[in-house]
C-alpha cells in the first residue's frame, strides 16, 4: 500500500512544510503595515472561509477531470498565493488577495489528495491510509516553522518566497510521478454509494449521545485557532521572543506531541479508553493554556506550548475513534461532519481569539483555557446520555 500512496504523501508533507514555513512571520508581516491582531485573525478566517465554500466545488471538479489535474493545479495556486504575500511586505490588501487565493486553492490540494487516498486503498487499508496521511500533514507542520523562523534571518518575505517554490516544484515532481488512480466502481470492492445524503439524514449525525462529541471537536479546534492567531504577538510582547525563537518553540512542541500521539496515545483508544484519554487531552489544554500567561522566559514559555500541543493533538485521535464506532450513518458521513466542526472552528477562533487580545492580551488565553475546561462537561453528558440509551433500549425490546 505504500508504494501506492508514496507519491501523494511526500506531495503532503512538502506542501504543509510550505504551510509551517510562514506561521512565525505571518504575525510580523502583518505588523509591518502597521495593522492591529485583529487585522490577523480576519486573515486566517477569511483563508478558511474561502476553503470551506470552494472545496465542494474542487471534489466535483475533480470527480469530472481526474484528480491529478486538480492536485497540480491547487498547487500552483499556492506558490501563486505564497509569492503574492511575500511581496505584499507594505500592502494589506493585497495579503487579503494572497489569503483568499490560497484559501480557495486549498481544497483543490488537501480534499483530493484525501480523495485519492480513498480510491487507491481497498476498506481496509482506507484508516491505514488516513492515518499516513494524517502523519505527513503533521511532519509538515513540525518541519516548517523550524525552517521557517531560520529563513527569517534572511527577511520576513524569504519564507513565503521558499513556500511557494516548493509548491511549484511539488506540482512539477507531481506532474511527473503522480497518476490518476482509476475511476471508482459503484458498489465495487473501492467504491461506496455516490449518493448524495439529504441534509435530514446528515444533520442526523449530529443528534443523540454523538452531539456531545462533535461540540468536543469543535471546541478543541477552535483552542487550536486561537493559539495560531495570538501566541507570536503575546511572545513578542511578553518575552521579545523573535520569528526564529516562534519557530524553535512551534518545532520543539510538534515533535514531543507527535511522539506523545504516536507512542502513548495509541495504547488508550487500543484498549477502548477513549473517554479517560478525551479528558487527559481537554485538562492538559487547558492547563497549558493558562500556563502560557506565566511566560517569562524562551524555556518556560517552549514547555508551556509544549503542554498545550500533548493535550490537543491527544484529543483528535480518540474522538474520531469514538465517532467511528457510536455513529448511525455513514463514516464518510460522520467524519465529513466532524471536518466541518473543524472549519467552522477556523473560521470563529482566530477572528474571537484576536479581538479579545486586542482588548487584553491575556483575554484569549484565559477565555479558551475555561472552553477547554467547560469541554469536560460535554464528555460527562456523552457518557451519562449512552448509559441511559444502553438502560432504554433493552427495556423497549422486552
Amino acid at each position: 500500500m505504500f508504494k501506492r500512496l508514496r507519491v501523494i504523501l511526500m506531495m503532503l508533507v512538502t506542501v504543509f512544510i510550505g504551510f509551517g514555513l510562514i506561521i512565525p512571520v505571518l504575525p510580523l508581516m502583518v505588523k509591518q503595515v502597521g495593522a492591529a491582531p485583529f487585522q490577523l485573525g480576519v486573515m486566517l478566517a477569511v483563508y478558511s472561509a474561502v476553503a470551506f465554500v470552494t472545496a465542494p466545488a474542487w471534489g466535483i471538479l475533480s470527480d469530472r477531470i481526474g484528480r491529478k489535474r486538480v492536485i497540480l493545479t491547487g498547487l500552483v495556486g499556492f506558490a501563486l498565493s505564497f509569492l503574492l504575500f511575500g511581496l505584499a511586505q507594505h500592502i494589506l490588501w493585497l495579503m487579503y488577495v494572497a489569503r483568499i487565493i490560497g484559501g480557495g486553492f486549498s481544497g483543490a490540494v488537501t480534499a483530493t489528495a484525501m480523495a485519492y487516498i480513498a480510491e487507491v486503498t481497498t476498506p481496509q487499508e482506507r484508516t491505514h491510509g488516513m492515518a499516513l496521511a494524517g502523519a505527513s500533514i503533521g511532519m509538515g507542520f513540525i518541519i516548517g516553522p523550524g525552517v521557517g523562523g531560520l529563513l527569517s534571518h534572511f527577511g520576513v518575505s524569504v519564507p513565503f518566497f521558499v513556500a511557494s517554490a516548493l509548491a511549484l516544484a511539488n506540482a512539477a515532481w507531481g506532474a511527473v510521478a503522480l497518476h490518476n488512480p482509476p475511476p471508482p466502481v459503484r458498489g465495487g470492492e473501492r467504491g461506496e454509494s455516490s449518493a448524495l445524503p439529504i441534509p435530514k439524514t446528515r444533520w442526523a449525525a449530529f443528534s443523540g449521545p454523538l452531539r456531545y462529541l462533535y461540540l468536543v471537536g469543535f471546541f478543541s479546534q477552535l483552542a487550536v485557532t486561537s493559539l495560531e492567531g495570538t501566541f507570536q504577538y503575546f511572545e513578542m510582547l511578553r518575552i521579545h521572543a523573535t520569528a526564529t525563537q516562534i519557530g524553535g518553540m512551534f518545532f520543539f512542541s510538534g515533535v514531543v506531541a507527535a511522539l506523545f500521539q504516536g507512542g502513548i496515545l495509541p495504547r488508550f483508544v487500543k484498549h477502548g479508553k477513549e473517554l479517560p484519554a478525551l479528558y487527559v487531552g481537554l485538562a492538559l489544554s487547558g492547563v497549558g493554556l493558562l500556563s502560557v500567561l506565566a511566560s517569562t522566559n524562551f524555556w518556560n514559555a517552549t514547555l508551556f506550548i509544549t503542554l498545550f500541543s500533548v493535550g490537543n493533538t491527544s484529543i483528535r485521535p480518540p474522538l474520531s475513534s469514538l465517532i467511528t464506532k457510536k455513529a448511525q450513518v455513514g463514516q464518510g458521513l460522520a467524519n465529513g461532519l466532524l471536518s466541518s466542526m473543524d472549519n467552522l472552528a477556523r473560521v470563529v477562533g482566530p477572528l474571537m481569539a484576536t479581538a479579545l487580545y486586542e482588548l487584553h492580551p491575556n483575554l484569549p488565553y484565559f477565555i479558551v483555557a475555561l472552553i477547554s475546561f467547560a469541554a469536560i462537561s460535554l464528555l460527562v453528558a456523552y457518557h451519562r446520555s449512552t448509559k441511559w440509551a444502553a438502560i432504554e433500549y433493552p427495556l423497549k425490546s422486552i
